[in-house]
């Protein structure tokens, strides 16, 4: 099972390591990444195998949740079915 997990906000050292130190923690593996940074917003999108992960998915979402609250972030992840149908035209 796949995730897509997105990451928005004001550009800062570390949002790519909390995200990427969760995921290492959940046994969750990074398939692409894409980030940039426009005018101060970093924006990324990470796609990721959920697969091998030894948390539920629920817990999952709320430690990037909270980890993006403390770091003044929005970090949300999706199943890629629900991403994928949110997203057609």
């Amino acid at each position: 099972m796949k995730a897509v997990i997105s990451v928005i906000g004001n550009d800062r050292v570390g949002i790519i390591a909390a995200v990427s130190n969760i995921l290492a923690e959940a046994d969750i593996n990074i398939l692409d990444i894409s980030q940039t940074t426009m005018q101060e917003i970093f924006t990324m999108i990470m796609l990721v195998n959920l697969d091998k992960a030894k948390y539920a998915f629920s817990a999952v979402k709320d430690m990037l949740e909270n980890t993006g609250e403390q770091m003044g972030l929005s970090v949300r992840i999706q199943h890629e079915d629900t991403f994928n149908s949110m997203h057609r035209i």
